[in-house]
Parts: structure tokens; C-alpha cells; sequence
């Protein structure tokens, strides 16, 4: 499958939600990509919901041919979406995935006559990341609540994977799981609070999958009713990822965080490995892998 070099392909990208930073990010991403490289864009937010997600692709692979998205670039809520993957693949849709190691993609890639690939942030490395931001954040050891993605989530999975395999003996994790969301983070570590254990496991940190959960649970710290444990609980090191310039790194400088890590939007780089693959009709590599960062780096992390 391939179209002019001149003619615009039209994509549907289906984003998770739209109150999460980093999907705003990946929107703008891909919609500078689909001004430089005379992309159709059409973005569909699924509220957080597989199922909506699912039901919303469905729809636009159905649609007629004319109005039909040449791909799907997709960032699935739950899991990696195999049967609607390949009910594209048989309209001759494209299909992009963004993190998520799907084994099914590899078959699809071999016979599929559209495009079929994946995008990905090296999640494990995340994980690697943070166990090591720890490890100079927490010279004497101790607790870390760790506000984990859904346990459906392959990103949030992959992330916990690298953290407990680096994360050196002296630190342990107190894990709760949140949405994703500032809201869920807040009202998560809020319940947690009211629990007994909250005291008595000695939190001397609080590290978050994402940024928004970070700010979530910071947020519900600062609202402990006893003025000294708040101001105990708010000199804690509260760490995220993500690291979009204007939440995550503006947190950071302003010191409502002390460190996040950078995934960079893959949104965009899909758009132009699948855009490309339409246009001249070669296939895409099967796996695109991101690296992240540390923001701001390691080694100025000593004695925060």
C-alpha cells in the first residue's frame, strides 16, 4: 500500500485520555508531525476506558473508503488490542502501537499487506532510572511509596520490572496503584493516609510512575490536618515521569518535585515511520524503541 509522495494520508490516533499531560504531549506531537508532513490527523481520546477505545477504532476502520484512515496509530488503555489490530490489517488499515510489546505484532508484520509496526518508550529503563535516582536521593536507605499505573498496563508493568531489579537492598517499596491521573494518585494516597501503617512504615520518599500522580500525591500530603507531619511529609523527595517541559521539568525548577525523567512523545515519531511506510510502500521497522533521561541528570541528584 503506498500514496503519493503529494497526497495527504489521513490518520486516526487514539490516545488514552485527555487529562493526562503526557497524552496532551503526545497530541501536540503528532499534530506538529501531521503540519510538516501533510498528515490528515484525527485524534480520539478514549476517557480511560478499553472498551470505548476499541469501539471508537472499530468505527473509523468501518467507515467508507473514502473517509476510511490509511493507519491507526494507537496507545491502548488495556491490553495491546490484538483482534482489532488485525481487523485493520484486513481493511487494509495500518497500524502503529504505542507501548506495548505485543507479540502479535511480528505475525501481522510478516504478512499484512499495510503497514504494521510499534513505538515504544524503553519502559524497563524507566524503571532503571528511577531505582537509580533512589539510590542518590536515599544515602541512608529507607521506604518509598510508589504510585504504580493500572495493573493492565504493560508501560506501568515494564517500569516496576526495572525498578526492582536496580533498586539497590537498603530501599523498599510500599507500592498503591492510581489511574494515570492526579485525581486517582490524590485520592489513593489519601486512603492510604488514614490507614495506621501510613505512620508506622516511615515514608522517607514517594516515587511515581507519571508526574501527574506525583503532584496527585503531593497534593493529598499537603492536606494531612496536623501541621508537623504535614511539614514532614512535604520535605519527603516526591519524584515522577514523564517530564514535559511544561508540567513535569516546571515542577522540577520549581521544586514541587525533585526529579522526573523524560519520555520523550512517541506519538510523533510514529506518525512519521508510518506515514513514510504509506507513502513509498516499504515496510516499517517491526519495534521503535525511545530511550528516556533523567530530569535533571544523576549526577545532581546527591544530597537533594
Amino acid at each position: 500500500m503506498s500514496s503519493s509522495a503529494n497526497e495527504k494520508v489521513r490518520i486516526f490516533l487514539s490516545l488514552m485520555t485527555d487529562d493526562n499531560d503526557y497524552q496532551r504531549e503526545q497530541a501536540l506531537a503528532a499534530e506538529e508531525v501531521a503540519r510538516t508532513r501533510e498528515i490528515d490527523l484525527e485524534i480520539a481520546y478514549a476517557s480511560g476506558n478499553a472498551v470505548e477505545q476499541s469501539q471508537q477504532i472499530i468505527q473509523a476502520i468501518q467507515r467508507s473508503k473514502s473517509s476510511r484512515p490509511d493507519a491507526i496509530v494507537v496507545e491502548p488503555v488495556g491490553t495491546a488490542m490484538s483482534q482489532v489490530a488485525r481487523a485493520a490489517a484486513s481493511a487494509g488499515v495500518g497500524w502503529v502501537v504505542l507501548n506495548r510489546d505485543a507479540d502479535y505484532l511480528f505475525q501481522l508484520h510478516g504478512c499484512s499487506q499495510s503497514p504494521v509496526c510499534a513505538v515504544t518508550c524503553d519502559n524497563s529503563e524507566v524503571g532503571v532510572i528511577q531505582a537509580k535516582q533512589f539510590e542518590e536521593l536515599l544515602q541512608n536507605g529507607g521506604a518509598v511509596l510508589y504510585i504504580e499505573g493500572p495493573s493492565s498496563s504493560e508501560a506501568a508493568q515494564q517500569r516496576k520490572a526495572g525498578l526492582v531489579e536496580t533498586l539497590p537492598s537498603r530501599i523498599e517499596l510500599k507500592s498503591i496503584r492510581a489511574a494515570w491521573t492526579e485525581a486517582t494518585a490524590h485520592a489513593c494516597v489519601g486512603s492510604w493516609l488514614k490507614l495506621s501503617t501510613s505512620r508506622s512504615l516511615h515514608v522517607v520518599a514517594v516515587g511515581c510512575q507519571n508526574d501527574a500522580m506525583a503532584m496527585g500525591a503531593r497534593k493529598a500530603f499537603s492536606e494531612v490536618l496536623d501541621a508537623n507531619q504535614r511539614k514532614e511529609w512535604l520535605r519527603m523527595p516526591f519524584t515522577g515521569c514523564d517530564g514535559v517541559p511544561c508540567t513535569g521539568q516546571t515542577w522540577v525548577r520549581e521544586g514541587l518535585l525533585t526529579c522526573t525523567i523524560i519520555i520523550p512523545p512517541i506519538a510523533g515519531p510514529a506518525l512519521e515511520i508510518i506515514s513514510q511506510a504509506l507513502r513509498t510502500g516499504a515496510k516499517p521497522p517491526a519495534h521503535t524503541s525511545i530511550r528516556p533521561e533523567s530530569f535533571p541528570p544523576l549526577g545532581h541528584l546527591a544530597g537533594r
